[in-house]
């Protein structure tokens, strides 16, 4: 079974992201990279990473680039790549690290480069949770004071949070800073354990469930988007939260598993599948938290790569899926995280651990030890 929209993310990522650099000030608690204060000898080159532009231009016009990190601006060459990836007709956006090298200058010759959207993390509303959680004292002053100095320039800001058992309670106040600081997005991430995340509790599956249903319940409701990463059940949540309201009898949600546009569009991508990222060294991944190499961007296009190799491919084929994912109604919408499956099992195409949803007619294997009582084939209101 294909996912809505197969045919185009075979040809193209809808997001390609960038790691120009390790290298950061900070030591958060969820670091994916496990951030170092120096830079690796073997980054791509400036002139490699124009390369790479480059070859990133050939999926579509407008193709979305994120520079992440460590901390992007750690590089002096930032606004010369997104300068070059404007002129090739890509749309540039960064996520810097919230310390004092974010000034206001940087960010205006960001935006003079043609930078597209900022986006920063927020992890708790307040300086003493946002800073536990970055490991950096006047981190949170730093990114408010840097999402407000965004607005000014007239960047589009988008605020990313990890969601785990020391941020999930934070979730309402920050919700009520995104409207303070006209944050056109929020990215709310569910953790996968890799890295410096190894050691975050996450949530349990039905909390996860129903963080995923007030999402929703926000989306509706709030002025910015609100998307989530690596956590593709968001859209089973919302189509049987749907369905619930249109018809009284329509607990048998997994008989009819469709999607509006609107949560497609807005996390219709897992790794691999409408998603890439190239390393500060050039290996190609289905996403950073999915560090297998497809290959290197140094002997081969990032097109070659994302559209032909077999680890892509194989993630692109939802019928490839093992476990309750594979017998899941809603596997061509939905997915699971093939992030969170292969940090835990080591086999990117295994069950997700974090969905609860278990189909009626499955009997196989549950990735988790003890399944809670009264979750097969139920929805979030059950």
């Amino acid at each position: 079974m294909k996912p809505r929209g197969h045919l185009e993310t075979s040809k193209r990522p809808f997001v390609l992201i960038w790691e120009l650099t390790q290298a950061c000030g900070l030591a958060c608690d969820h670091c994916r990279a496990d951030a170092k204060p120096d830079r690796h000898p073997d980054e791509l080159t400036t002139a490699e990473g124009k390369a790479l532009l480059e070859d990133a231009a050939e999926f579509a016009t407008g193709q979305l680039v994120v520079l992440s990190g460590g901390d992007p601006l750690v590089r002096d060459d930032v606004e010369e790549l997104i300068a070059h990836g404007d002129a090739c007709g890509l749309n540039m956006t960064i996520t810097p690290s919230g310390t004092h090298s974010l000034t206001a200058d940087r960010i205006d010759a960001l935006a003079e480069a043609g930078l597209k959207r900022m986006a920063v993390s927020l992890d708790g509303a307040s300086p003493e949770t946002h800073d536990a959680f970055r490991g950096e004292t006047g981190s949170f002053e730093e990114t408010i004071r840097a999402a407000e100095d965004a607005r000014d320039a007239g960047v589009p800001l988008q605020v990313n949070t990890t969601v785990c058992r020391g941020t999930v309670g934070e979730l309402p106040a920050i919700r009520d800073l995104l409207l303070e600081i006209d944050a056109v997005m929020w990215s709310v991430f569910f953790l996968v354990p890799i890295g410096r995340g190894r050691v975050l509790e996450p949530i349990d599956p039905g909390e996860a469930d129903a963080v995923m249903a007030w999402l929703d319940e926000e989306s509706e409701r709030q002025p910015f988007g609100i998307k989530t990463t690596e956590a593709p059940q968001y859209r089973r949540v919302s189509i049987q939260r749907g369905l619930e309201r249109a018809s009284a009898d329509a607990g048998d949600a997994s008989d009819r598993p469709t999607a509006n546009d609107g949560v497609r569009r807005r996390t219709g991508i897992v790794a691999g599948d409408g998603f890439a990222f190239v390393s500060h060294t050039g290996e190609v991944y289905p996403s950073g938290f999915l560090p297998e190499s497809a290959g290197n961007v140094r002997d081969r296009p990032i097109t070659g790569l994302y559209r032909d190799s077999a680890l892509f491919q194989s993630l692109r084929d939802r019928d490839q899926l093992r476990g309750k994912c594979g017998a899941c109604p809603y596997r061509a919408v939905c997915g699971g995280s093939r992030s969170r499956a292969y940090a835990h099992t080591g086999d990117p195409l295994e069950s997700d651990p974090l969905c609860p949803y278990v189909p009626d007619d499955y009997d196989g294997p549950l990735p988790w030890d003890e399944p809670s009582p009264g979750l097969k084939g139920a929805s979030p209101g059950d």
